[in-house]
């Protein structure tokens, strides 16, 4: 038993070079784009998470909504309704099983940091359960995660104010001003 854990933590010592390399390179990639550092403002979004919510949604035109998004990472309850009666189930799981539990493990430390989002993880731990509760914590910080991208994204159309050119004067000569 003791020649096992001595063998493991050689193991451990081995691989923490390693590790702490893989960390680096996921921390340079996401300081490279401008997507995942938007994402790191949120509070309990790391790096590792922010990136993998930018590679695994794709481009954010892609969902026309935090719905679909939702859906697309599986964090959405199944449904069995008949007759008027709504039954909401389990999360459907269709999506990709690493980004749900990082999205948990996210939720769980932005609670700490957003009394909102504490508030919300205590009323429903009281009713639901903690699994529920922190399962709706990632799907409230999914929303969140879009909605961050999805208004960056959206740049504001040029206004025309009373006065203005009709037309830009961009490549145009002092002369015109």
């Amino acid at each position: 038993m003791i020649r096992r854990r001595e063998e493991l933590l050689e193991l451990l010592d081995r691989l923490e070079p390693r590790l702490e390399e893989l960390d680096a390179a996921v921390k340079a990639e996401a300081e490279r784009r401008a997507e995942t550092v938007r994402l790191m403002q949120q509070q309990g979004v790391g790096p590792v998470t922010a990136l993998a919510f930018v590679l695994t949604r794709g481009p954010v035109e892609r969902f026309s909504n935090s719905r679909k998004v939702v859906s697309y990472l599986g964090l959405n309850p199944s449904e069995h309704s008949s007759g008027g009666r709504q039954r909401l189930g389990h999360i459907s799981k269709q999506g990709n099983e690493l980004m749900r539990w990082l999205l948990v493990e996210a939720g769980q430390s932005a609670a700490q940091y957003d009394p909102e989002l504490r508030r919300k993880y205590q009323r429903l731990k009281f009713r639901r359960g903690a699994k529920v509760a922190k399962v709706a914590l990632a799907r409230q910080l999914a929303v969140r995660l879009y909605w961050t991208l999805r208004q960056a994204s959206e740049a504001a159309p040029p206004v025309r104010m009373p006065g203005s050119p009709a037309q830009t004067l961009v490549n145009a000569s002092p002369s015109l001003l």
